[in-house]
């Protein structure tokens, strides 16, 4: 495991050449403001050190949205858009089925994704786009 950033509820850290974003908020009426996504971003820049990664982001027992703002700033960071290779999304619940099945509609169609309800399915996803982006050898 790499250098490990926590914000808040949030954690964030490299490992095998794959971002891992763990939210875990019990809060539903918590919702993710523009000032934290900067705060993402930039710790996001800090640990890929301009590598594209795959970004696994697990929001297992967790309950979040975003503002309008907010989501439209993880879409359209120049940061995030150099840095995203993939996206693999690991939950638990329904509600956050549906706020990430809204943001990449509306928000983020471009960025392949998957979703998962285990870790090692979605660790299995981000080495497939380790191999496909750079080769496997």
């Amino acid at each position: 495991m790499g250098n490990v950033i926590k914000i808040g509820d949030s954690k964030f850290w490299t490992d095998s050449g794959i971002l891992y974003c763990q939210f875990r908020n019990n809060d539903a009426k918590n919702k993710f403001e523009t000032e934290s996504v900067a705060l993402f971003i930039r710790a996001i820049d800090k640990l890929c050190k301009g590598m594209p990664m795959p970004f696994l982001i697990d929001s297992r027992d967790s309950q979040w949205t975003f503002t309008r703002e907010s989501a439209n700033l993880l879409a359209n960071s120049p940061t995030l858009v150099k840095l995203r290779m993939s996206e693999a999304y690991v939950f638990n619940t329904i509600g956050i089925k549906l706020v990430v099945a809204s943001y990449k509609r509306i928000y983020e169609p471009s960025t392949p994704f998957s979703v998962f309800n285990n870790l090692e399915s979605a660790r299995a996803y981000c080495v497939e786009a380790i191999n496909n982006f750079y080769g496997s050898n």
